[in-house]
C-alpha cells in the first residue's frame, strides 16, 4: 500500500522548523516521523503524519511550500543483514532508491519509509520476497500504539 509522506521546503533561518511544528501541533497532527536534509539556503523536511491532506492545507495557509508524495514503508526485523536483504531485492528488480528513512515504531521489528523509482513494482517485489508494508493508518497512526 502506498502512503502519503508531506514534504515541506523550509528555509535554513532560525525558527523555520519550530514554525512548522508549531503549525501542526496547533492543529492536532501529529508527525509520526521525519527526515531532514539540507542545502545552504534551504531544507527539505519529508514527514509521516496523522492527516497528510489537512497538514499540507494547513502549512500551505502558513505560508510554506509543501506537498505530498507516496511512499512505502517496508516491514523489516531489527536484525544484522535486514535492510542489505531489502535493498539487494530492489536492486535486483531494477529499481532504485531515492531516499529512505526510518517510521518511529514499537517493539521487534521496524518500517522504513522509501521513495523508489517505481513504487508500484516495489510492492510487488517486496510481496513475492514475503515482506509487509505498512497500511496508510499503520504509518500515520503509528504513535498511538506506544504507551505513555
Amino acid at each position: 500500500m502506498l502512503i502519503k509522506q508531506l514534504s515541506v521546503f523550509v528555509e535554513n533561518t532560525e525558527g523555520s522548523l519550530e514554525c512548522v511544528a508549531r503549525a501542526l501541533c496547533k492543529n492536532n497532527i501529529n508527525i509520526a516521523s521525519f527526515s531532514l536534509a539540507d542545502s545552504s539556503e534551504y531544507g527539505v523536511l519529508r514527514m509521516i503524519v496523522s492527516d497528510p491532506e489537512q497538514g499540507r492545507k494547513i502549512l500551505k495557509e502558513e505560508g510554506f511550500s509543501a506537498m505530498l508524495t507516496e511512499v512505502i514503508a517496508v516491514k523489516i526485523a531489527q536484525k544484522p543483514g535486514t535492510i542489505h536483504e531489502v535493498l539487494k531485492i530492489l536492486f535486483e528488480a531494477g529499481l532504485s532508491v531515492e531516499y529512505m528513512y526510518t517510521l518511529s515504531t514499537t517493539g521487534r521489528n521496524t518500517s522504513v519509509i522509501m521513495k523508489l523509482s517505481d513504487l508500484e513494482t516495489a510492492l510487488v517485489t517486496l510481496g513475492k520476497n514475503g515482506y509487509e508494508v505498512c497500511t496508510d493508518r499503520e504509518a500515520y497512526e503509528i504513535n498511538n500504539f506506544v504507551d505513555k
